[in-house]
């Protein structure tokens, strides 16, 4: 299912991603010169809780489910990366293994540096450092957020929550007057339940 190009839409996703579109033009080019495209159909595994990090990815179509299994095998849905999000870089810079399994939600495609390119890419652009403070400084924020509301929140509330987010990164109107958003990632209720 490989094929070794973007084409139009996942490319825009990529370019227009909040922190990509932040970096300067001569990185986004060194990043994106050596990368490579995969593809997956849904529930396709992407990468497993314990492997080890060869990759740095982005999401450029689809989504991509990060979970984890609890004890008793339930599986937990942690989020749902976007199209236009980099994931999978924590494991490259502390160098152990992974910490969630990654998969496909929908026919999804993502977009690969290897971890040696990644490396490479770090030593020619100090700016890649500094970007990436940037973006796990608002993934710490937005991780605290989380065990703030799981500590103050009703169900109902966080569930509310949930839902703004899911508008936020897949709603598209569902009226031509746009007053009304529907959100485009299809997620059945199991589904739901387990975010």
């Amino acid at each position: 299912m490989d094929d070794p190009i973007l084409n139009i839409e996942e490319r825009e996703a990529i370019n227009s991603g909040r922190w990509f579109s932040s970096l300067s033009p001569s990185l986004r080019h060194d990043i994106l010169r050596c990368a490579y495209v995969k593809r997956y159909r849904d529930g396709e595994l992407i990468a497993a809780r314990g492997d080890p990090p060869e990759e740095w990815i982005a999401c450029a179509k689809g989504a991509v489910r990060v979970s984890s299994t609890s004890i008793s095998g339930k599986q937990i849905t942690l989020t749902y990366v976007e199209p236009g999000i980099w994931f999978g870089d924590v494991a490259i810079f502390d160098g152990d293994r992974r910490t969630h399994d990654a998969y496909a939600h929908g026919d999804t495609t993502i977009l690969c540096v290897a971890k040696a390119d990644f490396k490479k890419i770090l030593a020619m652009h100090v700016e890649l450092y500094e970007a990436m403070l940037r973006l796990h400084a608002r993934r710490i924020r937005q991780l605290f957020g989380l065990v703030e509301d799981l500590n103050t929140l009703p169900l109902r509330a966080r569930l509310a929550k949930q839902l703004v987010h899911l508008v936020r990164s897949y709603g598209v109107p569902s009226l031509s007057d746009g007053r009304e958003m529907r959100i485009s990632l299809h997620l059945a209720q199991e589904e739901l339940a387990q975010l």
